[in-house]
């Protein structure tokens, strides 16, 4: 399975290190490959680091502006024009989506795949990858969201909020294999 992990690209402190460089372990040994950013730099390169150890295929995809930044080892790297294309690149190359602790940028990612969910544009699994309690204040402002009607539809039919890599990963497996 292709699994697309947005993610940031600056250097974290180990509390959320060690969860991700976990959950790229478990995607590897797994035999899953990771769609990424394609950067060489920060979480992004712990997660990509832990993926290949474990034994799982790499497929970067990058901007053409970010290329000095780009893994060198990947198995295979693509690279787009413009970021919006690089989303619609990560998004179609994958089987689901695994959001990590990020920027502005990770988060223009994540509502994106799920405006594009909620619109029936795709029905991919999604996980938010809540470690060290990130997400929480997203999460709380999902479910006013959909308690004061501002979601079409459940908010478990868009995204799991997940506070570990094995209840994410047996979410997105369970997923793909209900497809």
């Amino acid at each position: 399975m292709n699994i697309c992990v947005f993610l940031s690209a600056a250097d974290l402190d180990e509390r959320y290190t060690v969860p991700a460089r976990e959950f790229a372990g478990l995607l590897g040994k797994a035999g899953h490959t990771l769609v990424w950013g394609g950067s060489d730099t920060g979480l992004m390169k712990v997660v990509a680091d832990g993926v290949r150890e474990a034994g799982g295929r790499l497929l970067g995809v990058s901007v053409d502006f970010l290329a000095h930044k780009a893994r060198p080892d990947a198995d295979e790297m693509l690279f787009a024009g413009d970021l919006a294309e690089r989303k619609a690149l990560l998004l179609a190359t994958s089987d689901a989506v695994v959001v990590m602790v990020g920027g502005t940028g990770t988060l223009d990612e994540a509502t994106e795949v799920l405006e594009l969910k909620k619109h029936g544009k795709h029905s991919k699994p999604v996980v938010l990858l809540n470690s060290a309690g990130f997400y929480d204040g997203l999460k709380a402002q999902f479910l006013r969201m959909e308690a004061e009607g501002f979601l079409p539809l459940p908010l478990t039919d868009l995204v799991l909020f997940a506070d570990d890599g094995p209840t994410a990963l047996a979410f997105l497996e369970a997923g793909i294999g209900s497809r």
